[in-house]
């Protein structure tokens, strides 16, 4: 009898304290075949990202008791990877910008269709799905693994948030290549123009300070190249 292994359902937090929306996510999401739970305020959505594990979270930013951004500021102090969907009402740019210099991995201005959530949400699980032959990434010590979203820094080793892991991706494809600010932001963040932010910097701050002990004004792995952008060194430049 050929027996087939199903992938296990992909779990889904939701932290929304509008009933109707939430009723209207979650129906959405159940559809499309994800398990949903859902919690009306910041509180309880913080234990339970910390107590319990979900494939992703969505979240809102006005939330009673804690709000989104403060949760998410916790989430990535703790260097969780677990990726975040920003959910709200907020949508002027700037807005948009905050939630992704705080570490979220995609931001959904309110309304929206639950057609356009759920592709987003395979995007990000599908980041996570390389293909078999490429596993890993190497620019000199440098190493990142496309599976488990890990990167190596010499004797260092840090757990990747999704945007990290994208932006560290897209700078190691090719190493030693200088990559402006306005790529970076087309490539990871779907950004195709300059919003005069800084939140390509933010993100390498992250990445070097997971990477290298807290010290990110000296050596590390992504070089910036003042007036331009970041490259990562190619080994005959180290």
């Amino acid at each position: 009898m050929d027996v087939t292994a199903k992938e296990p359902l992909k779990k889904i937090l939701l932290i929304e304290d509008e009933e109707k929306i939430a009723e209207f996510v979650v129906r959405g999401l159940e559809k499309a075949g994800y398990l949903v739970e859902h919690v009306a305020d910041g509180v309880k959505g913080m234990k339970q990202v910390f107590q319990f594990h979900y494939d992703l979270v969505l979240l809102d930013l006005m939330l009673p008791k804690l709000n989104g951004l403060d949760l998410l500021q916790q989430i990535r102090q703790d260097n969780k990877s677990l990726p975040v969907i920003i959910l709200s009402a907020k949508g002027d740019l700037s807005d948009r910008l905050l939630g992704f210099e705080t570490g979220a991995d995609d931001y959904m201005p309110k309304p929206f269709f639950v057609e356009e959530l759920v592709a987003k949400i395979k995007v990000i699980f599908s980041r996570g799905q390389p293909a078999q032959a490429l596993q890993t990434l190497t620019a000199s010590h440098l190493t990142l693994d496309l599976v488990s979203r890990k990167a190596h820094w010499f004797n260092s080793e840090a757990v990747l948030s999704q945007r990290e892991f994208s932006l560290l991706q897209y700078l190691m494809q090719t190493p030693g290549h200088i990559y402006t600010r306005q790529q970076i932001l087309k490539s990871v963040w779907g950004i195709g123009f300059d919003p005069e932010t800084n939140v390509v910097d933010v993100c390498v701050q992250r990445i070097k300070r997971k990477l290298s002990g807290g010290d990110t004004e000296h050596y590390g792995p992504i070089e910036a190249v003042r007036g331009v952008g970041y490259r990562v060194k190619a080994a005959e430049q180290s």
